[in-house]
């Protein structure tokens, strides 16, 4: 099976994420391949796999990928080895995915694979102020692009299996636990 979240930047999908994985030793996650620059605190083949934009292309042109975006003015995909590995494993494999990439997902392997989609709300100031106390601090130019996706992202909720508020954290995971043990 199949776990999507989503939900906009900041929204808490790898948090989340990584939380579910600490906490049900059935559930794993594999890295997004990407053309981003590492940052601080960034494991290669944990994190992500970063690939130069040459190798990303020449992985689109060789069918590796099961979907890719252009996303903040960097390329973002999800690799099919290392999800048909977890799934070939009997693991239940969790990713956070932006909409469009889940909708290709969903389109591609939902009749190969049970997939669960959930999408993680937050209000959009909540979004701009958990933005500017990121780690990572990125640009106020880079928040307004984060932000500009709001409404589109929103609008696409309708296309979701379920929809949780995410502003408290703990009840989130605990939310997307239930989920995953009522579908597994």
């Amino acid at each position: 099976m199949l776990v999507i979240l989503s939900g906009v930047a900041g929204a808490g999908k790898d948090t989340v994420k990584k939380e579910i994985v600490k906490r049900l030793d059935y559930v794993n996650t594999f890295p997004t391949v990407t053309s981003r620059p590492m940052r601080k605190g960034d494991i290669p083949g944990v994190t992500y796999i970063f690939v130069t934009e040459e190798k990303f292309k020449e992985m689109i042109a060789n069918d590796e990928l099961y979907e890719y975006d252009i996303h903040h003015n960097n390329y973002y995909g999800v690799a099919k080895k290392p999800l048909q590995e977890k799934i070939a494993n009997g693991k239940v494999a969790i990713r956070d995915v932006d909409v469009n990439g889940t909708e290709s997902l969903v389109k591609q392997l939902g009749n190969k694979m049970k997939i669960i989609t959930i999408f993680l709300r937050v209000p959009k100031e909540e979004l701009r102020k958990r933005l500017e106390k990121r780690t990572d601090k990125p640009s106020k130019e880079e928040i307004e692009l984060r932000l500009s996706r709001f409404e589109y992202e929103e609008s696409k909720i309708g296309q979701y299996d379920y929809v949780i508020d995410n502003t408290n954290q703990e009840e989130t995971i605990k939310k997307v636990i239930k989920i995953i043990e009522e579908n597994k």
